[in-house]
């Protein structure tokens, strides 16, 4: 894999104007962060939000800090398949057929409870894996459009390391515990992005797909995925003491969005303290992501479950 120059920043990053750029959950923490940063290198940046408030107030801080930031809201639950089918077509629709950026970023955290998205899958599966592998297949051919070919971003984590798939019962209707299932979801991001370059390079779709992670970054869904309890009240005093700032997680998506070298295939995140912070580098991928045989046994239930292929 390419090395990355130590201490990547946006300057280092080309400028996008003229290109057309999604990110998901753009509101707070790493998903705002990436969206101002693309913003900040002339990209047309679509806030991908379900909250039309929040969006709205999004885009205004972007407009804040980048007054001449073209910058809109498209509103996308990822919990709703016929959400995600109507946004699909609204952003190929402006970005006048193509998408050069989609960054696949919007996630919920260590629900208490199981719950359920509108088609019926449990909540966090729908939201962090299967409603992204839907809304990436709606924007195959605009992604492929895109001149020089698109750029899929998932946002995965170091949550993937201790997890494992579950296929046998991957929307966890026999037991549900709220942390191994949050790590599924992002151990299935990596495999999905890993695969879907294994699939692009070997039918010719002028696309990269790459994976990043924000390391330990101190941001709203960590706060919220650690509970209200005592317990959970001392592990974010410990994480945000430890955390670098969602300014700083945010530098591995836009690396994997922005900069040239970024391969397809590649997984970037922070290089120090177990790629808990630091400059953006190369990642380690554990092995249960570099499972091909499972890769492909998680794509026929990613399409069986959400009715959407990428062919």
């Amino acid at each position: 894999m390419t090395a990355v120059k130590d201490g990547w920043t946006l300057q280092d990053a080309p400028r996008l104007d003229g290109k057309l750029a999604i990110v998901t959950g753009p509101t707070s923490g790493i998903g705002y962060e990436t969206a101002l940063g693309l913003a900040q290198l002339g990209a047309d940046t679509v806030l991908a939000g379900r909250d039309a408030a929040r969006c709205a107030q999004a885009m205004a801080r972007i407009r804040q800090v980048v007054p001449q930031a073209t910058v809109r809201v498209l509103l996308l639950d990822l919990a709703s398949l016929i959400s995600v089918q109507g946004f699909a077509a609204a952003a190929a629709a402006a970005g006048q057929g193509r998408v050069d950026i989609l960054v696949n970023n919007a996630g919920i955290m260590a629900l208490p409870k199981r719950a359920v998205t509108e088609d019926g899958f449990e909540r966090q599966i729908g939201v962090n894996y299967l409603g992204h592998f839907a809304l990436t297949a709606r924007l195959k051919e605009a992604l492929c459009a895109a001149p020089g070919g698109g750029r899929v971003v998932n946002v995965a984590s170091v949550a993937h390391r201790r997890a494992s798939l579950a296929l046998d019962d991957f929307l966890s209707e026999r037991g549900y515990q709220p942390r191994a299932v949050y790590a599924r979801t992002k151990l299935a991001m990596l495999i999905f992005s890993l695969e879907l370059q294994r699939r692009a390079a070997a039918a010719g779709w002028p696309l990269r797909s790459i994976a990043a992670h924000p390391g330990w970054s101190s941001t709203e869904i960590v706060r919220n995925g650690l509970g209200r309890t005592a317990m959970g009240l001392v592990a974010d005093f410990v994480f945000t003491s430890l955390a670098q700032t969602a300014r700083e997680g945010a530098l591995p998506s836009l690396y994997a969005a922005a900069a040239p070298q970024a391969q397809g295939g590649g997984y970037y995140g922070p290089m120090r303290w177990s790629e808990t912070r630091g400059p953006v580098g190369p990642s380690k991928i554990y092995p249960q992501a570099l499972d091909e045989a499972a890769a492909r046994d998680l794509w026929a239930l990613s399409e069986r479950l959400t009715g959407v292929t990428f062919a």
